[in-house]
């Protein structure tokens, strides 16, 4: 179907028209649909708007003075538009994770050169570790209209954690619109996990926004991407060989915990996050006797740096007995050069003397 064919305030009306029809099942006329505050139209335009669409065959009038039913042809082009932007917004969508996919390969690398670092310096287990936050739920948003092509978003997640983004659109918003769509999206997306913004509730909101629905895709990606982000756990393990050189080792059921807690990283982010977290030092682990062996005669030592806006952190494992000075020492170092080695985006900074 040539679409070109329709104004853009035809596409509106059939669409109002289909919208109103489908949910109340009686003809819908003129009167009715200068209501809708999405059609800035007055009554006579719209009468003459419907006159034409149903000369196109749109519409269908199922008796004098009554208003107008879609046609078959309605309906085709109300569920071709629908189909249209279903695979609009997946690919959109699509296009998000692939980024993010990279964003997290990107943080995996990182990970993994950090843990290496760790256990040379040491000779000790390395470890670097991103926490997650589990299935994260929105709480409520909140907005400010900063232009017409503007506005910022903040995002209220569960565990009182905060997210904002600032949007630079390619078309024109008003403060009414910017608004309206908090109102929705508080209303639709809240105490939803990132699993449970499914596509019928993404369609809602293009629909309740009307004339102005391109607001939500940019905003539905933004949020999507904050709740993956602060969903995704990582850890990376590295000279698990090394904690064979210490006789607290040479006894198989505590070397058996320990490694289960390095492979199951859940065990791992529970012993981390059971105890109070040093932001900015140094923090230093010491495995109790009671722990059934899992973390019983092994200490853990860990610090805490930002890479690219992402806090994680770097350290190792070893024997409770191990050289804490050292250690310290040496952490501090490697968490200060992964700071100066790694700008705000998370990308290498070159130093001078370094190729390009």
């Amino acid at each position: 179907m040539d679409e070109s064919r329709l104004s853009k305030r035809k596409q509106q009306i059939l669409k109002a028209i289909i919208d109103a029809h489908i949910s109340h099942g009686e003809p819908v006329g003129s009167k009715f649909l200068s209501q809708d505050v999405h059609i800035s139209a007055s009554s006579a335009t719209i009468r003459n708007e419907m006159a034409e669409l149903e000369e196109m065959g749109y519409l269908e009038q199922p008796h004098t003075s009554a208003g107008r039913v879609p046609s078959v042809l309605g309906y085709r082009y109300y569920v071709d538009s629908l189909v249209r932007q279903y695979a609009e917004t997946k690919n959109e969508i699509d296009e998000m994770n692939e980024k993010l996919r990279y964003k997290l390969t990107e943080m995996d690398q990182i990970l993994a050169e950090a843990s290496h670092l760790a256990s040379s310096f040491t000779d000790y287990t390395g470890i670097a570790f991103k926490t997650g936050v589990g299935k994260v739920r929105i709480n409520r948003f909140d907005a400010v209209y900063i232009s017409e092509r503007s506005f910022h978003l903040v995002m209220s997640f569960s565990g009182d954690i905060v997210k904002s983004k600032t949007f630079k659109l390619g078309f024109s918003v008003t403060k009414d619109d910017v608004m309206r769509f908090t109102e929705a999206a508080n209303i639709y997306l809240a105490n939803l996990t990132s699993d449970e913004i499914t596509m019928p509730i993404i369609m809602k909101l293009e629909n309740i926004m009307g004339a102005s629905f391109a607001i939500v895709h940019p905003a539905i990606k933004a949020i999507y991407e904050a709740m993956s982000e602060l969903d995704t756990a990582d850890i990376k393990v590295e000279g698990v060989n090394k904690l064979l050189k210490y006789p607290e080792y040479s006894d198989i059921s505590k070397l058996r915990g320990l490694l289960g807690v390095l492979e199951e990283k859940d065990k791992l982010l529970d012993v981390i996050s059971s105890n109070n977290i040093n932001d900015e030092g140094i923090n230093v682990y010491i495995g109790t006797d009671d722990e059934d062996g899992v973390m019983s005669g092994s200490s853990l030592i860990f610090k805490n740096v930002v890479i690219g806006g992402k806090r994680v952190a770097i350290g190792v494992i070893g024997p409770k007995r191990m050289d804490y000075e050292r250690v310290i020492e040496m952490i501090n170092r490697l968490a200060n050069g992964m700071t100066r080695m790694f700008g705000e985006d998370g990308t290498h900074l070159l130093t001078d003397g370094e190729d390009q």
